[in-house]
């Protein structure tokens, strides 16, 4: 055998090495589709509490402003965003409104701007972490007498944003 077939020997059996590794490789590729619905409900909320924590003793005429704090009840199941409590207006008890302090006669008033800390109010009663503060409450000294209003006691309505 000349070495001329020895090399073409040589040649197809590495042709076919190369064809039969080439042929033992595959390559696995799928795709897949499809679609999905699904439905959801959103819980309510329940209304926070709103809390003051400030215990005011002997209102007077002319006191200085007193500052009002508070904390939050907050039932539900997660925590609730509020940025700013507001004083939105005054009761007084009504043997005093008998005895003549009234709401009319402007003996008391509402003022500051409330901070409140912990934006994120965590479920809790009270809301560990969150508080507010920086409302005022104040009594005027009017002209008139108001002895009418000395023991008065003064419910503050608050609201919650």
């Amino acid at each position: 055998m000349s070495n001329f077939t020895k090399a073409v020997d040589v040649a197809v059996a590495a042709g076919t090495a190369l064809l039969v590794s080439a042929t033992g490789m595959a390559f696995a590729y799928a795709t897949n589709s499809g679609t999905a619905n699904g439905t959801t409900t959103a819980g309510a909320n329940v209304p926070v509490t709103i809390n003051q924590t400030t215990s005011i003793r002997a209102m007077y005429p002319g006191r200085a402003a007193v500052t009002l704090t508070g904390t939050f009840n907050n039932t539900n199941p997660g925590p609730i965003d509020l940025t700013t409590v507001t004083a939105t207006g005054y009761t007084i008890d009504a043997g005093h409104v008998r005895a003549g302090c009234t709401g009319a006669q402007g003996n008391y008033t509402l003022g500051g701007t409330a901070v409140v800390s912990g934006h994120d109010v965590a479920p809790g009663t009270p809301s560990p972490g969150s508080s507010w503060t920086g409302l005022t409450i104040t009594m005027k000294d009017l002209a008139s007498t108001q002895d009418a209003c000395k023991g008065a006691i003064v419910t503050i309505t608050y609201a919650a944003n």
